[in-house]
């Protein structure tokens, strides 16, 4: 039986609504950066240029035409604490380079708490939705420690334009820190911004959930439709509930048909998440399950080893084994890619650099590791 219950944060003793940050009356919110811009007489084609200039990583005095002649002089006069207020929202800390060609994040928040985001090869952004998380998977570093807090939408698109100081970004996925599902309204409105003035195509910004119904609900109604990604770890239910304890209570089956629904609606299919676990969810009655659950439906399933996390019981299976599942479920019927988990040799798995740096630990183990100048370890 179904019971969807709402998740529990855990170890933080708060709703996940009830970690929300300031309103929107706050400087994390993208709806008060909008009203500062009108109280400073911006119109719309104003408001828009400040947004799309800042969130794509470009000086404000970009253009062929000077700010004299088209911006109201006191917005123009104000674009410099403008500039420094949306610098402040997100501020790199440490920068931590993968071989593989992705490179993890640790930023710093306006308040002191610190998220992380990784930059991934061939121009892809996994950015975080909250300090901490409630579902409290077993295998993840994340949610070890229960909610904090929620990110505001503008800390959400700070992260994407501190990035692309970096290098270029094309896509961004919502698979860091946090459950985005329980930070609808601010997730939804950093989508609708990143999918029409940051410049990131539909199809390249994917919400990543563990299934709620009101997500399912919300994403149908959106300005920007984003591409979807479901984290389902076991097609057993017993198994996934004890994997993901604080995930609302809805059957894998149903959850793939809520997920299939939204997928044919956006012609994108429905991404399937699957870390795989040595012994846990590798084996004949997850492929068995996966074949009855998939073939044949619009989605594609993403087999991804772990991240080993110290003092955690999980581990990554042996990459033969890895192998030969997904040959299998392909041979099945079942579209199967098999992906590596960005940042491996930097301990890439999620928050695992935030709690390094929250027992002060140190963050600089690897050798083509570059910390920023002025930062602490």
């Amino acid at each position: 039986m179904n019971t969807d219950t709402p998740a529990d944060t855990g170890n933080a003793g708060m709703t996940p609504d009830a970690a929300a940050p300031a309103g929107d009356g706050a400087p994390t919110q993208l709806q008060w950066l909008r009203r500062q811009l009108r109280e400073l007489g911006a119109r719309p084609a104003h408001e828009h240029r400040v947004l799309r200039l800042w969130s794509q990583a470009l000086p404000q005095d970009s253009g062929r035409r000077r700010l004299e002649d088209f911006m109201p002089a006191r917005l123009r006069s104000a674009l410099p604490q403008i500039t420094a207020t949306l610098a402040s929202l997100a501020r790199l800390h440490s920068r931590h380079p993968s071989q593989d060609g992705g490179e993890r994040l640790l930023l710093n928040l306006f308040d002191g708490q610190t998220v992380e985001s990784v930059l991934l090869p061939r121009g892809g952004l996994c950015v975080s939705s909250q300090v901490g998380c409630a579902v409290g998977c077993g295998f993840c570093m994340t949610g070890q420690g229960g909610l904090l807090r929620q990110l505001g939408s503008a800390e959400i698109v700070a992260q994407v334009a501190l990035a692309r100081t970096l290098r270029p970004v094309h896509k961004v996925v919502f698979m860091g820190m946090g459950e985005p599902a329980h930070n609808l309204d601010n997730v939804f409105d950093a989508i609708e911004l990143l999918g029409t003035a940051g410049n990131v195509g539909h199809k390249n910004l994917v919400f990543s959930t563990v299934g709620d119904r009101r997500a399912f609900e919300r994403l149908a109604q959106g300005v920007v439709r984003p591409a979807l990604a479901l984290s389902l770890h076991s097609v057993s239910a017993e198994r996934r509930a004890a994997l993901l304890p604080r995930a609302p209570r809805i059957d894998p089956a149903e959850l793939l048909e809520l997920g299939e629904v939204y997928a044919r609606a956006t012609g994108y299919p429905v991404q399937v998440q699957w870390a795989l676990l040595d012994g846990v969810n590798d084996g004949p009655d997850e492929i068995d399950g996966l074949v009855r659950l998939l073939r044949g439906k619009y989605a594609v399933l993403n087999l991804i080893p772990y991240n080993n996390v110290d003092g955690l019981p999980f581990r990554r299976p042996p990459a033969e084994r890895s192998a030969q599942m997904a040959r299998t479920l392909h041979q099945r019927g079942v579209l199967t890619k098999l992906r590596q988990s960005a940042a491996q040799d930097v301990e890439g798995g999620c928050g695992q650099l935030r709690a390094r740096h929250a027992a002060g630990a140190p963050l600089y183990w690897a050798p083509r590791t570059q910390p920023v100048a002025g930062s602490a370890a």
